[in-house]
């Protein structure tokens, strides 16, 4: 491998740990829920990179983690800069030693936040084994939001008020009527006990 097909290697194993992790699989656990197609000790030569993926296997693990393959390839170089948070666009590294931070960018995050506080967990193993179009549009639409956050844990996943409005929307519900039509589906995911 040259340096160039190196790199490109650790990125797509960087990729596939973090998905893995995400969804709490220690490489034995791959291993055994695969029935042994996906070796522990191979699978971590991809991870560090030290091995290259071929296609069909990555489309293989990516069935497997169910995400689409999509997620765990690089993005072209000129994507591959990571998307910045408006809190990390606030703090800037000026050197090994120096961080500069615009306040006002932090007060403008702060606020922007602010009304998106009510959240709604879904259960994305209970709305797997439901089915129907609503099911559809809802995968459709969390997947989406999945890729964006690279949340890819596959149990659960927390959609903000706004989210929640405009599934509403695409469903002829009200935002009220999407929490009470989640809650009848049972698609809400109680707290784990502490």
């Amino acid at each position: 491998m040259d340096s160039a097909e190196r790199a490109y290697a650790r990125e797509v194993g960087r990729r596939l740990r973090l998905v893995r992790k995400q969804q709490r699989y220690s490489l034995q656990a791959v291993e055994a829920l695969s029935a042994k197609e996906f070796k522990a000790s191979v699978l971590g030569a991809y991870e560090r990179g030290e091995r290259s993926i071929s296609v069909p296997r990555l489309r293989r693990l990516a069935a497997f983690y169910r995400v689409d393959v999509e997620q765990l390839l690089p993005r072209p170089t000129s994507e591959l800069t990571p998307a910045v948070s408006t809190t990390e666009r606030a703090a800037r590294i000026l050197d090994d030693d120096r961080v500069t931070i615009d306040l006002a960018e932090m007060e403008r995050a702060a606020s922007v936040a602010a009304p998106t506080t009510e959240k709604c967990t879904i259960d994305l193993q209970r709305l797997r084994s439901l089915e129907g179009p609503e099911r559809e549009l809802l995968e459709r639409y969390l997947g989406m939001i999945q890729v964006q956050r690279q949340d890819f844990n596959g149990r659960v996943m927390t959609v903000r008020r706004e989210d929640l409005r405009i599934i509403g929307a695409l469903l002829g519900l009200s935002l009220e009527g999407m929490i009470e039509h989640i809650d009848r589906l049972g698609l809400r995911a109680l707290p784990e006990p502490r």
